[in-house]
């Protein structure tokens, strides 16, 4: 299983859901490039370059088949390699993915402001006064991040502030978010697919969630107070739901030819 960060976050932020996933499987959780510790891709690099990043990883590794989970800008990536190495992937699973509302001219301006200012950056300068401390996580994380602040642990705070700290080329991979609608492509996806989303994202529309769902005739499952960081608020439901869904995968790539 490969787990794909978003927008200005790092392989830590999935250090909740992680260790839970890595129980019953292979769990590889990279840096996309320009975040962590990875190197820039380039200024005019297209998320489909994020994703050839992806399986340069998964060659590496010497993994043949894996199942991708993608969360916000990741489901995004997870969907473009889903489409270009369709005999790659096993499964796809799109946790609070960008790629719909992040096209509009409001999320644009938005990218464009956070890319300026670089609120990530300056919050992980503070992040070991913030994240022990509950009422400095509710301002940071709560209102856009977590549905209920006091979901986010110390622990989950700190994996989403380290990502900031690392990020060497946010820059580009927003400008590549906001020209890339997934949309066009969604019926080329022929591996099984889930959709995971929080009740509560504000980042996020739960819309887009069932318009993914709609569109790539995939299950969707809503956790009821979870925000747009529900990999890191409610990581055991996030891991249960993932195991079932990969086990259910599993049983029906085993049933005999007739």
């Amino acid at each position: 299983m490969v787990l794909v960060h978003g927008l200005g976050g790092a392989a830590t932020n999935w250090t909740r859901l992680a260790p839970l996933l890595a129980r019953s499987t292979r769990v590889i959780v990279p840096d996309l490039p320009g975040h962590g510790r990875s190197g820039s891709i380039g200024q005019h690099a297209d998320l489909s370059a994020y994703a050839d990043c992806v399986v340069e990883i998964l060659e590496r590794e010497a993994t043949t088949s894996a199942a991708l989970v993608g969360h916000s800008m990741g489901g995004v990536v997870a969907l473009r390699l889903a489409v270009a190495y369709p005999t790659r992937l096993s499964a796809v699973a799109l946790v609070g993915s960008a790629g719909i509302s992040s096209t509009s001219r409001r999320a644009e301006a938005f990218l464009a402001l956070t890319g300026l200012l670089k609120p990530a950056r300056h919050a992980a300068r503070l992040r070991h006064h913030i994240a022990p401390r509950s009422s400095l996580r509710a301002l940071t994380f709560g209102y856009w991040g977590a549905g209920l602040a006091r979901d986010l642990t110390a622990e989950a705070a700190l994996g989403f502030l380290e990502g900031g700290r690392e990020a060497t080329d946010v820059a580009a991979a927003s400008a590549a978010l906001v020209r890339d609608d997934p949309r066009l492509d969604l019926h080329r996806v022929a591996c099984p697919a889930l959709v995971l989303w929080g009740s509560r994202d504000r980042m996020v529309p739960l819309a887009d969630g069932f318009e993914y769902a709609r569109r790539l005739r995939a299950p969707i499952r809503v956790l009821a107070g979870a925000g747009h960081l529900l990999i890191a608020e409610r990581p055991e439901e996030c891991a249960s739901i993932l195991e079932d869904f990969l086990d259910r995968v599993g049983e029906v790539d085993e049933l005999p030819l007739e």
